[in-house]
C-alpha cells in the first residue's frame, strides 16, 4: 500500500462543524476507511493548513475518489501528495 500526505483546510462551514461537534473528526476518519484509505497519523496544525494526515491507500485513484467525495461536502479542501520514504527514493535512484 502506498502512503500519502494529506494537507487539509477547513472551510467556514467546516469550522462551524468542528466547533459544535469536535468528535466529527473521528467520524470522518471512519468514513475515509470505507473508501479503503487508512489514517495512520493525524495532526492538527497552525499555519496555512488545519490538519496534516498520513494515510495509506492502494492507489492514486482511491485517494482521488476519497478527496473528491470529502471536498464535495463543502467543509474541507484537501491537497493530496503521494509519498515515499527517503530510503525508497535512494534505492530507486541507484
Amino acid at each position: 500500500m502506498a502512503k500519502y500526505i494529506l494537507l487539509s483546510t477547513l472551510t467556514a462551514e467546516g469550522q462551524k462543524t468542528l466547533k459544535t461537534k469536535p468528535e466529527r473528526i473521528k467520524e470522518v476518519n471512519q468514513e475515509v476507511e470505507k473508501f479503503g484509505v487508512k489514517v495512520l497519523e493525524q495532526y492538527a496544525v497552525l499555519g496555512p493548513y488545519d490538519f496534516v494526515n498520513i494515510v495509506e491507500a492502494p492507489d492514486n485513484d482511491t485517494v482521488f475518489k476519497m478527496s473528491v467525495e470529502l471536498g464535495s461536502r463543502g467543509t474541507i479542501k484537501i491537497l493530496s501528495m503521494p509519498s515515499i520514504t527517503v530510503d525508497e527514493l535512494i534505492a530507486s535512484l541507484k
